[in-house]
């Protein structure tokens, strides 16, 4: 027998280190060649990576959360032969968040003993998605379990799997002493209060407990990156946000006909490809307005080709795949490559050059839109349009009170490369675009 010692393997273009997600093995498992071994986080997605050879994991190197260089020992594996050291082009995939299906897992499991269950907090936890997976703090090997009571009122600290067996059972864990790190509550914990005797709160009609409990979410993987990219975004570029309303009575009309004519031929339309094409049709008089402010080197690059940003809420957190070269596309292939786009971010399958390289972007959030929105500009772009829910609501039309399907569209700018009049030039040129959709098929 041989130890084999895996090191990160190279993950994309240009990452010198990755952020471990979550572990698929622990400690004492068998795994096969190309089983699933780690997810680990690059700035752009959630990658998979396998194990290249078959063995038993003797030590994992690196808790979620932590970044890893690439190069750096991953895994260390007890194999036939005499083993080695090896840094891998080994298959990965990006892989879509996890921890449901293993909160379920768990949840269906059969309760351990209490000295299992003290093991499996000390052995690095596995299958939880970076986004979701609480921050569990880990008793060391050698560190004796002790428990921790608590009087009435004073905060408990569990996981949610625990919390929900609890109220289940109808305990009140502030009545239960914790053998976790500071005084964590475990289900072993629960097992052994209600052996001893404890008793559970099921009167009816008494008054509620008032809850003490706190859940802490250590911010990894994807979420940090989303949160790093954001602050980024806030603290580099001055923004400001110029909000109009658009009638678009007359585009919803023409979209419903589309719809109905080509039902059986072509795929279903929704609003965001007239407004892609809006934006085509505008952008070509307002260049400073499609473009990457490169404030380093002090430099604007105006782009000829636009570059469709589409922000998509995914599992992990907030994406944004890229139309590319939306000039050269009709209304159903923009359609057709956003469905496309959106539903590979959404399984984690999204490439790296779909996700880079937007000049503009377009973020909506559908029925929940709102009135009005300030959204945050996707650096390093100069402008986001946003899109507000659209309502039928009475305006005045020549003198009357007519009910009209009327939008928001919220844009926020760079105001170190875009002016305020500007500005508003290209959200009036965007409005009489969809206002009047015939245009937008006008050379």
């Amino acid at each position: 027998m041989g130890r084999y010692v895996f090191k990160l393997p190279d993950v994309g273009e240009g990452t010198a280190e990755a952020e471990i997600s979550a572990w698929h093995v622990v400690v004492g498992d068998r795994v096969e060649e190309d089983q699933p071994l780690v997810d680990v986080t690059t700035d752009k997605a959630i990658v998979e990576i396998s194990a290249p050879v078959s063995g038993t994991v003797i030590s994992l190197h690196g808790a979620a959360g932590e970044m890893v260089a690439v190069g750096a020992d991953l895994v260390v594996l007890e194999v036939e032969g005499n083993g080695g050291t090896k840094v891998s082009k080994t298959q990965f995939t990006h892989a879509p968040s996890s921890a449901a299906a293993l909160h379920q897992q768990l949840s269906s499991a059969p309760e351990a003993s209490a000295e299992t269950a003290a093991q499996a907090v000390r052995l690095p936890t596995a299958r939880l998605a970076a986004a979701e997976a609480p921050a569990l703090r880990r008793v060391a090997a050698n560190e004796p379990a002790a428990f921790s009571t608590r009087t009435p009122g004073e905060k408990s600290v569990a996981a949610p799997a625990v919390r929900r067996r609890a109220q289940e059972l109808g305990v009140a864990l502030q009545f239960v002493p914790g053998s976790g790190p500071g005084g964590r509550i475990t289900h072993a914990d629960l097992d052994a209060f209600l052996a001893g005797g404890g008793q559970v709160s099921r009167l009816v009609g008494c008054a509620a407990l008032p809850k003490q409990g706190i859940e802490e979410h250590k911010v990894i993987g994807i979420r940090r990156k989303i949160a790093e990219r954001m602050q980024e975004a806030k603290r580099r570029i001055p923004h400001f946000s110029y909000i109009e309303e658009v009638d678009v009575t007359t585009l919803e009309a023409l979209r419903l006909h589309v719809n109905t004519k080509y039902a059986q031929q072509r795929p279903k339309l929704t609003l965001l490809p007239f407004l892609m094409r809006a934006l085509v049709s505008a952008l070509p008089a307002h260049p400073e307005i499609n473009a990457r402010f490169d404030d380093d080197n002090g430099v604007i690059r105006r782009h000829e080709g636009v570059h469709i940003g589409i922000a998509t809420q995914t599992p992990n957190g907030l994406v944004v795949p890229v139309v590319r070269h939306a000039e050269t596309r009709d209304l159903w292939e923009c359609a057709s490559e956003v469905a496309r786009l959106a539903n590979a971010a959404r399984d984690g399958k999204a490439a790296r050059e779909d996700l880079a390289g937007s000049t503009i972007t377009i973020t909506s959030l559908g029925a929940l839109g709102g009135v009005a929105t300030t959204p945050v500009i996707n650096y390093p772009e100069v402008a986001i349009v946003g899109v507000n829910k659209l309502l039928e609501r009475p305006v005045v039309r020549d003198g009357q009170i007519v009910v009209r399907k009327m939008m928001n569209l919220s844009c926020s700018f760079d105001h170190r490369v875009v002016d305020g009049w500007n500005a508003a030039e290209f959200v009036q040129a965007l409005k009489n675009f969809l206002e009047q959709p015939a245009t937008l098929f006008i050379d």
